[in-house]
């Protein structure tokens, strides 16, 4: 598909990517209409509209960038004041829900492939896949694709239909805060605290809680170089692991893929040092800033494959089995989580982070202004990475002897 732009306009392609990520921040904290919808909407709905227009290609190494060097840096941006001692109670809490809402993916796989197994070859490897990446994250999409070695063609109609799919569900999750009937059914105490805060005041919500701080080049300086430091260090240690421990059986194939993600190990640094160094860390102003903008950019690359004449051409099927995936763990994590009595923001979080990872699921946090659950939820949404590729090997190897 031939684009306005090419794919090798690096700068261009880098300008648009950057500066869409700048207005939709500033149109979140400027309108009403945009703070209910999240900036992080916008970035992914403007990205689509102009892929979709053919502005922009839809793939090119500019994306690859954003994937390979923006979101690892963003996680320990984040994670500065993820201080374990003080966010272990809310991070077990919602580790629970998330486990539920983990397995309400496998069910809708399940499901899924029942209905449609017979109208779409290999139909096995796509819920492998799926599995991995309604768990974890696009990490677990691409080491499921290789694991059953999808052809390409079903790989990229897969993620077409995954894409798509994930801007009209994360419709759905920023609408349902407002519903009343959602508000009646279960807690929701983060909402009512930011809408107390923000009464009597003309800014959004967004803009409130992204007030202007006090930052100088010192903490912009620490914050940026300690997080290429932490990524540097973590993707060695994830490498050396991963080469030295052997697979062979169910342990040993845990453990490889524990110590050899480099996204937990990341994690991991940063917690430890958030944890046993909080007078820096905890210090560094301008680290959840930098570290949302690197969000706002990745969440304009998710937006630009979901081709909708490609999805209408290839993956029409594709999308209803996605789909009914999407809703299966919708439906278990709210029954499940009503039944346990979870927050209404709780269950929302753990099913973003479920199929659109933890750094949407942080995304949403942060524009809707729940503060106490961003690290929490970034956390338990970072250890689907690891989760994700375990139900997705198991879930292809079920469905492929059906």
């Amino acid at each position: 598909m031939t684009s306005l732009i090419s794919p090798d306009k690096i700068w261009i392609l880098w300008a648009i990517i950057a500066g869409w990520a700048a207005i939709s921040i500033w149109l979140e904290q400027t309108y009403k209409w945009a703070s209910k919808v999240t900036g992080a909407i916008i970035a992914l709905v403007g990205a689509m509209v102009l892929a979709n227009f053919k502005i922009i290609p839809i793939d090119a190494p500019a994306y690859d960038q954003v994937w390979s060097y923006v979101v690892p840096l963003a996680i320990p941006l984040l994670l500065f004041r993820a201080n374990v001692r003080k966010i272990w109670k809310e991070s077990g809490r919602i580790l629970a829900i998330f486990l539920i809402s983990s397995a309400g993916t496998m069910i809708g796989a399940f499901v899924g492939f029942m209905l449609l197994k017979d109208h779409v070859p290999a139909l096995y490897k796509v819920g492998a896949m799926m599995s991995g990446s309604y768990i974890g994250g696009g990490v677990n999409f691409a080491a499921m694709s290789k694991s059953f070695e999808a052809p390409g063609e079903l790989v990229s109609a897969a993620v077409v239909a995954d894409n798509l799919l994930m801007a009209l569900y994360f419709f759905v999750l920023i609408a349902i805060p407002s519903m009343a009937i959602f508000r009646k059914l279960f807690k929701h105490p983060h909402i009512d605290e930011v809408e107390r805060a923000g009464e009597g005041g003309g800014k959004t919500m967004a803009a409130s809680y992204w007030g202007r701080k006090e930052i100088s080049l010192k903490d912009i300086a620490f914050a940026v170089g300690s997080a290429f430091v932490i990524v540097a260090v973590s993707g060695e240690i994830a490498g050396l692991f991963g080469r030295i421990i052997p697979t062979g059986n169910l342990f040993t194939n845990l453990l490889n893929g524990l110590l050899g993600n480099k996204y937990l190990i990341m994690t991991t640094v940063t917690m430890l040092l958030a944890t046993y160094l909080p007078n820096f860390f905890g210090e560094i102003k301008g680290s959840q800033e930098i570290g949302t903008y690197l969000i706002y950019l990745f969440f304009v690359v998710i937006g630009v494959p979901a081709s909708i004449p490609l999805i209408l051409q290839k993956s029409p099927l594709l999308l209803v089995f996605c789909a009914i995936m999407v809703i299966f763990n919708m439906l278990i994590t709210f029954i499940f989580g009503k039944i346990l009595k979870f927050d209404l923001e709780e269950i929302l979080l753990v099913s973003n982070a479920n199929i659109g990872g933890p750094t949407t699921a942080a995304a949403m946090a942060i524009a809707k202004g729940w503060e106490k659950l961003i690290v929490p939820i970034l956390l338990v949404g970072t250890l689907g990475y690891i989760i994700g590729n375990y139900f997705g090997v198991f879930m292809g190897n079920i469905l492929q002897t059906l």
